[in-house]
């Protein structure tokens, strides 16, 4: 049976004609069949059909994590394994750089790589007691303003249980694989991709006693704002998605059902990628 590969890439990078052309080459090379997207078509010089993720067996995404989320979101929870090829600076998320991607094909075509099941977030905003708005995101769900830079006043809630009230810039509600995103960037902790968790993570908090929480991944948090007529509040997901919290409005978010599939290659796991990408640990050693 043939593999049929799905390729999304970001057009922006200097260097993704030239790689996605040696790409579709190799990809032809294996027998595979290759499914590109309208703009991965047009660097190709090929006709699109568009891409059908019931088809597919291989998600290729040839960006940075910005381009592997908006992927992840195509998806839309098939079981379709991503391997995501790095053009951006950091790229925590994506498989190898861009100088390793005809090596990686050859390893997935043997068989020799690793899928990572993370999960994801569903973001809800709760309206007039019902669901207005629900949104899957694998990084985060994030309450921010989104006009004047001015402090958001907002009650916590975990389950039915009160936390208390927080003044803060905003809050990040994070899966364990957005650990290391935007939550990490507030202050709060890295958590192991694999772990049954969401962090709560205040975005530069007005309080010295307030700090994040790492809560079970069965929880749901919900994010009720203290003033009855907020202005300019919105929940963006995984920086991609925004939408407006009305007043009177609430934030729930709680672990999805769905899962996105991550390709790893033994030879790096994740403390690995933890050095490499985050540069975790002393400066010893290093140029």
């Amino acid at each position: 049976m043939t593999t049929r590969v799905g390729v999304i890439a970001n057009p922006r990078y200097p260097a993704l004609a030239k790689v996605l052309q040696e790409t579709a080459a190799h990809v032809t090379q294996l027998g595979w069949e290759l499914h590109a997207d309208p703009e991965a078509a047009a660097i190709l010089g090929v006709p699109s059909a568009g891409l059908d993720p019931d088809r597919l067996d291989l998600m290729l995404s040839l960006g940075g994590d910005g381009t592997l989320l908006r992927v992840a979101r195509r998806l839309a929870g098939r079981p379709v394994p991503i391997l995501g090829i790095n053009f951006g600076r950091v790229g925590f998320l994506t498989s190898v750089s861009r100088e390793h991607t005809q090596a990686a094909l050859e390893k997935f075509a043997a068989g020799e790589y690793e899928v990572s099941r993370r999960a994801t977030l569903v973001g809800t905003i709760q309206r007039d007691g019902e669901s207005a708005v629900s949104i899957t995101a694998l990084n985060d769900v994030i309450l921010h303003k989104g006009g004047v830079a001015r402090v958001v006043r907002y009650e916590v809630m975990i389950d039915d249980e009160t936390v208390g009230p927080v003044s803060a810039d905003g809050v990040v509600i994070a899966s364990p694989t957005g650990s290391t995103a935007y939550s990490l960037s507030a202050g709060g902790p890295v958590v192991v991709p694999t772990l049954d968790a969401m962090l709560v993570t205040p975005i530069c908090a007005h309080s010295l006693g307030v700090r994040p929480l790492v809560v079970h991944g069965g929880s749901r948090v919900t994010i009720a704002p203290v003033d009855p007529h907020p202005h300019d509040l919105m929940v963006s997901f995984d920086g991609q998605q925004t939408e407006m919290l009305l007043p009177g409005d609430r934030l729930t978010v709680e672990v999805g059902l769905d899962r996105v599939l991550l390709v790893r290659f033994p030879a790096s796991g994740f403390f690995d990628r933890l050095r490499e990408k985050l540069r975790w640990g002393d400066l010893e050693g290093r140029g």
